[in-house]
């Protein structure tokens, strides 16, 4: 075996790293912050609406979490685009994760929410808090609280899905490293500096839900609790 490695030719093409790097981010942010909202509305519609409303999330969820996120994307941005609903790449892109991590965020947040007690809403119901501000307050931040380690690690593996996306012409960091392995034929070498690159990311988004769980859970942090 007289292979030699070239890092040197994979690291010339770092600004397409970068680029692709940045890519990556933007679809975890979005994806991460619309889905997390998806999932939260479609929690309490699960725990509180009607039976049509519960039944119709349950569907969806079941459906998203017993197909691909592959099939999903192929859907939502080449299935849409047959019938005349054409979307740019990267807008079909976000759409199919907030879709998909929407289903997973709302079974997350669903077990939050029931783990709230049945005494502490009538408490908020005696001190004369508006139904709002009961979800607000007695319901949702603290269930959020207590499945926030969770979802930090669901989002953490979002991002680290998406490489999926490069299969549907979306050029982040995995489609990225497919152009400069067909450009050095330095596959091992581009590999071995994609994961560097993917664990690099992971560790920046679990700090970054660090600083937020201390800004958000002042309780949490009082107890050292980690995420």
């Amino acid at each position: 075996m007289n292979y030699e490695f070239d890092f040197k030719a994979v690291l010339d093409y770092w600004p397409l790293f970068v680029e692709g790097a940045w890519v990556t981010l933007k679809l975890a942010f979005f994806a991460t912050v619309l889905g997390f909202v998806v999932g939260t509305l479609c929690a309490i519609a699960r725990t509180s609406g009607p039976a049509w409303l519960r039944n119709l999330v349950a569907a969806y969820v079941e459906l998203v979490r017993n197909t691909p996120l592959l099939i999903q994307s192929y859907f939502l941005i080449f299935g849409m685009a047959s019938i005349g609903m054409k979307l740019p790449i990267l807008v079909g892109a976000t759409i199919a994760l907030v879709v998909n991590i929407g289903a997973y965020t709302t079974e997350i947040m669903r077990a939050g929410i029931d783990s709230i007690q049945r005494g502490q809403l009538e408490a908020a119901e005696c001190l004369g808090l508006s139904r709002l501000q009961v979800y607000l307050h007695v319901v949702l931040r603290p269930a959020m609280e207590r499945v926030y380690p969770a979802l930090a690690s669901q989002y953490v593996l979002l991002m680290l899905a998406s490489s999926i996306l490069s299969s549907v012409g979306v050029e982040e960091l995995f489609g990225i490293s497919n152009r400069v392995q067909s450009d050095t034929f330095r596959n091992f070498e581009v590999f071995v500096t994609l994961g560097i690159v993917y664990l690099a990311l992971s560790l920046l988004m679990r700090a970054g839900f660090w600083l937020l769980n201390l800004v958000l859970f002042t309780r949490r942090r009082k107890l050292g609790t980690p995420i």
